[in-house]
């Protein structure tokens, strides 16, 4: 059980009420676990460089920690051998609980608790993630404009997600020759060169109860498709349910063994966060081209995905430098159709000794963080 301030849960892109920053996955592995998420915990930045979650992605509905980079460290999780033998169970409470919100504003909830279930499989099959979230008390606003209007997702209230997921793993390339022998890696994990592709598709279903179930009643871009909502105001209770999918796509060149440039690691990602959102949007992309008629700008806006781009270079021994940035593509622009957003820089420093552990310190220009954090079996 985790105990302390800086818990968050809420919802994500296409979740409606969402008030939190945009999404930001892992460098160098399948998709996170996403989409039961809405405020980042403080300190904001502590997410985007976190190890995938059980192959749930991070699109807006899954459960999953938020997706801001380079977050502070999750809470431990609970391993019960004998009962959930394939399961991480974490228990989280925070009194009062410090959050952040895409305007930068600091928020604090008197109380906050969360149970979070994670079925853990292999890199390639059937997986769920559930979990419970209980705010208690009016959050209250520091340290930014106090005339913001309370996050949805911060309101007092229970809500309860569950997302299940199929993910498939390729590998185009793996090269496992040209390893020195008796030669340990700095990082087991990160000692293949090889080219992979991940594909993720999922459901997401959420209920709420109490005042936080308005988020359901927000007109956000989501209104605009097919996704299943319902809303009773008069007993403070709502329902939500969507589609998600997600593609990684990861190149890594060296073994990480030598002393010298070792390691080049690029990948991208792509998120569709509402499914039935895309799927209206091609719909109606596709009748436009067969009657010739001149495609919406909104409509390209529903089909573009959420990008986010990293690359890791080794510099000399266990040291590598690693910078992760979200890509916006926003065609309603036109000074900026594509451009780079709130990019993360960091320096990891990998601990041969633990096989698979490493120290970061990361930095965010954007919103002038940093942080130094201790790492285990990340890829």
């Amino acid at each position: 059980m985790d105990v302390g301030r800086g818990r968050a849960v809420g919802a994500g892109r296409g979740d409606p009420g969402d008030d939190g920053g945009h999404g930001a996955p892992r460098p160098g592995g399948p998709p996170a676990a996403g989409a039961l998420t809405g405020l980042p915990r403080h300190p904001p930045q502590a997410a985007r460089l976190l190890p995938p979650l059980h192959g749930v992605p991070s699109g807006p509905h899954l459960l999953r920690h938020p997706r801001r980079p380079l977050r502070q460290p999750r809470p431990h999780p609970l391993h019960h051998g004998q009962l959930l033998p394939h399961h991480n169970i974490t228990l989280q409470a925070s009194w009062p609980g410090l959050f952040v919100d895409k305007k930068g504003a600091y928020w604090d909830v008197p109380l906050s608790l969360s149970a979070d279930l994670a079925s853990v499989g292999s890199s390639s099959g059937l997986s769920y993630h559930l979990l419970l979230q209980q705010n208690s008390g009016e959050p209250k606003c520091f340290g930014g404009d106090k005339t913001y209007d309370v996050p949805i997702a911060l309101l007092p209230g229970l809500c309860a997600k569950a997302a299940i997921s199929i993910k498939k793993s390729i590998d185009a390339w793996r090269k496992k020759e040209d390893k020195l022998k008796n030669v340990q890696p700095y990082d087991i994990f990160l000692s293949d060169s090889h080219v992979s592709l991940t594909g993720i598709v999922g459901a997401v279903a959420s209920g709420y109860l109490g005042n936080c179930s308005r988020r359901v009643a927000i007109r956000d871009e989501t209104q605009k498709s097919n996704a299943f909502r319902m809303l009773d105001e008069r007993n403070k209770c709502a329902a939500f349910a969507d589609l998600f999918a997600s593609v990684t796509f990861t190149a890594q060149y060296g073994n990480f063994q030598r002393l010298f440039l070792d390691l080049t690691r690029a990948s991208a990602r792509f998120d569709i966060t509402s499914g039935s959102l895309f799927l209206c949007g091609a719909s109606r992309l596709a009748q436009d081209f067969f009657f010739s008629r001149r495609p919406d700008v909104e409509t390209f806006c529903d089909i573009c995905p959420d990008v986010t781009v990293s690359l890791q270079q080794q510099i000399v021994g266990p040291f590598s430098f690693r910078v992760e940035s979200s890509v916006a593509i926003d065609p309603r622009s036109q000074d900026h159709f594509v451009r780079v957003d709130d990019p993360i820089f960091a320096i990891d420093w990998a601990l041969k000794v633990l096989g698979s552990a490493k120290a970061t310190a990361w930095y965010s220009p954007k919103h002038q963080e940093a942080m130094v954090e201790l790492r285990f079996y990340e890829a």
